[in-house]
């Protein structure tokens, strides 16, 4: 008996589960490896990563205040890939929520209770309206999103540094390239954890539900999948495509109210910290499955704060954006691997066309 290998169209969901795992694993000892060479000792840093994020209520709560933007925006860019849109302006939706809900904050009076839920949909309009353009352009020009979604990010980053460091700096000179404190703030629901945190989880479980169980999730789906056959079948794929994109960049936005409102506190340049771009790793280890990017979040959170652990011990950023990286490509590796299976093969092959 002769076995081949054979592509099939799918993976089962336990191999590649099995297989994203084995890329993590392999990420880490490739690193490992890298860092022994270098002359530090793996597994004394890996000992004081895991007990500075989780050995103390300090380490749980930065661990968390770097879990919720990258839920939010991991989110983001998977409730994209569903329609089969690629959103990678999540760092400029991210950082438009940020403006619109610090405008908010400065500039409308009222109480806390009103406010915050006002700062929230600002955010979440500033995000769905930083998507707009490139929304309108693949749906009805098939402009490719993943053009201008990259080039709306450098735009709004511009525009915060510039309204951070001109027209809102803090008037008081307290902070420099920064806008005053805002005077309403998202509350706490655990030591410095905000209510961002629980929003995004119950927002994860909320949009795979209505993925998995709702008439519009199974067009979405079907559209993402085989656009032709949705379009044939009658189901209206431009409006789906429409809706899903904006959807995606208000959860971006969302990310960034809940980051500038109940994080930082006051908005300044640089306040999306990558996150848009990370979350697009997030998704993609995730399989742009809700409930999956819960984990692929917090397993990023935890590779983020070990980051910041490792350089207290003398090591750069780079070495985590290596880590990252080495991820990402074992991760894409190992999907491709677990979709081929090994096919025993007897008797004698017949030729092709042959009866």
């Amino acid at each position: 008996m002769s076995y081949r290998l054979q592509r099939m169209p799918v993976a089962a969901p336990s191999v590649l589960f099995a297989a994203r795992v084995l890329s993590v694993i392999l990420a880490l000892l490739t690193a490992a490896v890298v860092l022994a060479l270098s002359g530090k000792d793996p597994v004394a840093l890996g000992g004081k990563v895991l007990s500075s994020t989780f050995g103390s209520s300090f380490g749980l709560e930065d661990l968390s205040l770097l879990f919720s933007p990258l839920l939010y925006c991991g989110l983001a860019v998977a409730v994209g890939l569903r329609i089969g849109a690629w959103n990678i302006g999540a760092e400029g939706q991210f950082n438009l929520g940020a403006f619109a809900a610090t405008g908010v904050a400065l500039f409308v009076p009222g109480p806390a209770w009103l406010l915050v839920p006002l700062m929230a949909l600002t955010g979440m309009a500033g995000g769905a309206l930083w998507i707009l353009i490139p929304t309108l352009a693949k749906a009805y020009a098939d402009v490719s999103e993943l053009i201008t979604t990259l080039l709306m990010n450098f735009v709004a980053l511009l525009l915060v540094y510039w309204v951070a460091t001109g027209p809102w700096l803090d008037p008081s000179g307290m902070a420099l390239a920064t806008t005053a404190r805002l005077p309403v703030s998202v509350p706490y629901v655990w030591g410095i954890v905000h209510w961002g945190l629980p929003v995004a989880l119950m927002l994860a479980i909320g949009l795979a539900v209505m993925f998995a169980y709702t008439r519009w999730g199974y067009e979405v789906r079907i559209g993402g999948a085989n656009p032709g056959a949705a379009a044939y079948a009658g189901m209206p794929v431009q409006r789906h495509v429409i809706i899903v994109m904006l959807m995606s960049g208000a959860i971006a936005g969302l990310g960034g109210m809940m980051e500038v409102a109940g994080t930082v506190g006051r908005l300044q340049g640089g306040i999306s910290n990558n996150y848009g771009y990370l979350g697009i790793m997030v998704a993609v280890l995730a399989r742009a499955a809700p409930l999956g990017v819960i984990a692929t979040a917090f397993f990023m959170a935890v590779i983020l704060n070990g980051g910041i652990v490792l350089q207290s011990q003398g090591l750069t950023t780079h070495t985590v954006l290596a880590v990252t990286g080495l991820i990402l490509f074992y991760a894409a590796i190992a999907d491709e691997v677990a979709r081929y299976r090994v096919i025993p093969t007897t008797g004698k092959v017949t030729p092709k066309g042959a009866r």
